[in-house]
């Protein structure tokens, strides 16, 4: 961060804010041209398990820590002698497939979000597979998406299903229907006094309702879901001005850009070139790999998805993606239900403190296995296990899991890209780890790319708000108008083992991904045991 002596002679410099709301926590942050960090603010909110499986949000706590973080940061900035009219513009980022839910004419959510983890609806993804003779596959064609809970779309037809208030606001017409986005870009731009419903390519590729040709609601994916179009945010762009802020101390100020989190690390990471990549290691772990204008259908277990839309009058460029599922949040599993550390940077230290896993291989399905694996029935497993194992191993082994699903995903990309990567651009919280970022070159036998500003999805979105704006020449277009953002020395991890040893650490993961697979009993699953509690509430993502 810039300190605020060095802040107060370059206080004349424009800034942008992005506003990124995470699984756990909302941030806002101030980038200058070169994408340095003048200022953040973070605020936790709360997570609501009410039963296993089930991921809840309070939908207060989205919008509210939105407005605490934008006040805070702009606090921060006048203390250090900036003047708020140097800010130009806001971006908005935001975990994706978090399905939102609110009525037109009270403006309140109808229920609680569902996170995008929540696995609660794997009976309606059940039945909906039978609706079609192709199975999970029914709607890939127009969406690029297999039938899974992770969408928006099956959680908002299992509300409908489930939730009484929300059919009822369905079919009288009073209800509104987003993803994170929608809600909080709503609520920003005056909510029931003029608030704007948008949502952008990229949240709108994740529904399951969208064409990814059209980049319009496709009428045959709303008739499959029943669901009507009226509730609806419209689709736009990345980069194009969607309104202005209603209230606080960036009032009136312009809101230019609205991305999904992990196509915004994409764009933050300048993977804007056919054939670049990136993984971002935050709660999951997403890597996007860019196939340019063309849409590549994957038959090996991925998703294809918008990457980005630089403008209303560009075409789209699209992405290869590979989801997993459990990435940081099985380290925090360490630190919070199993008490195995007392603090997230102390896995590194163990995992650097033996040579190897032990033979322990960790599967953490907690919430089934997302690509290229796409199996709801799996459940987390810890195998190999004697008594020579530690919680040394464990660490180790762990960090390892999300460099396995990383590798797995990798090929996957390979085989339908028929491209061999030889470079992978990095970012997010588990980067910060040189032993995990030197696993991952390990495991995949590649170089591993990490920035040393690693903020990179709050970066994308400062990027489209300012490619909107037309600040400081950035085009999404031209990778060479960003040569001079975030251009810090990067720290390079090369591969220290050798090919057998990376095929024989590989067949030994698989081997354990087997064992994991299709372990659920769904009958178990939904039974209700005489003691468990209604609901568990981890505070301030703790």
């Amino acid at each position: 961060m810039v300190s605020a002596n060095s802040a107060a002679s370059s206080s004349t410099q424009d800034l942008i804010i992005s506003v990124d709301i995470g699984t756990t926590s909302t941030r806002a942050i101030a980038f200058n041209k070169l994408a340095e960090v003048v200022s953040t603010v973070q605020v936790e909110y709360d997570q609501i398990y009410p039963h296993p499986g089930w991921h809840e949000q309070k939908m207060t706590d989205l919008i509210g820590t939105v407005w605490s973080c934008l006040d805070g940061v702009a606090e921060k900035l006048e203390g250090m002698n900036y003047k708020l009219d140097q800010v130009k513009g806001v971006g908005i980022t935001n975990q994706r497939e978090t399905a939102c839910v609110w009525s037109k004419t009270k403006g309140e959510g109808i229920c609680n979000a569902i996170a995008w983890p929540d696995t609660r609806n794997t009976d309606t993804i059940r039945k909906l597979a039978e609706q079609s003779e192709k199975g999970l596959d029914a709607l890939k064609k127009t969406t690029g998406l297999p039938l899974s809970t992770y969408f928006s779309g099956p959680k908002l037809r299992w509300m409908l299903d489930n939730v009484p208030e929300v059919k009822d606001a369905h079919d009288s017409g009073d209800l509104f229907f987003g993803t994170v986005d929608s809600w909080v870009l709503w609520n920003m731009t005056g909510g029931l006094d003029g608030g704007v419903h948008l949502t952008d390519c990229t949240n709108a590729s994740r529904t399951m309702f969208m064409d990814l040709e059209t980049l319009d609601w496709s009428q045959d994916c709303l008739d499959f879901f029943k669901v009507d179009k009226a509730c609806l945010p419209k689709i736009v762009s990345n980069a194009e001005v969607f309104g202005k802020v209603s209230q606080g101390k960036f009032k009136g100020f312009p809101i230019a850009g609205l991305i999904g989190d992990q196509q915004a690390a994409l764009v933050g990471n300048k993977c804007i070139e056919t054939g670049s990549a990136k993984n971002t290691y935050g709660t999951g772990a997403f890597m996007l790999f860019n196939t340019g204008h063309e849409i590549v259908p994957s038959t090996h277990g991925l998703l294809t998805t918008v990457g980005y839309r630089s403008s209303p009058q560009s075409k789209p460029v699209y992405a290869l993606e590979g989801s997993i599922a459990v990435a940081g949040s099985s380290v925090k599993w360490l630190r919070d239900s199993m008490g195995l550390i007392g603090d997230s940077s102390e896995v590194g230290r163990l995992a650097a403190e033996v040579e190897d896993a032990g033979g322990l291989f960790f599967v953490p399905a907690f919430s089934g296995l997302f690509a290229p694996y796409w199996d709801d029935q799996a459940s987390g497993c810890i195998i190999g296990i004697t008594g020579y194992t530690t919680k040394h191993h464990l660490a180790r082994a762990t960090l390892e899991a999300t460099c396995f699903t990383t590798k797995a995903i990798l090929d996957a990309m390979a085989k339908d890209s028929k491209t061999t990567l030889s470079v992978l651009r990095v970012d997010g919280g588990m980067t910060n780890s040189d032993i995990c970022m030197q696993l991952q070159s390990d495991i995949l036998g590649i170089s591993v790319e990490r920035p040393q500003m690693r903020e990179s999805t709050a970066l994308g979105s400062a990027i489209c708000a300012g490619v909107a704006l037309g600040l400081w020449g950035w085009s999404m277009e031209d990778p060479a108008s960003l040569s001079r953002v975030n251009t810090a020395e990067a720290t390079i991890f090369k591969p220290l083992n050798d090919q057998e040893d990376r095929e024989i650490r590989y067949e030994g993961w698989n081997r354990a991904v087997d064992r994991s697979r299709g372990w659920k009993n769904p009958t178990f699953v939904r039974a209700k045991s005489a003691f468990q509690k209604d609901e568990v509430v981890i505070t301030r993502g703790n």
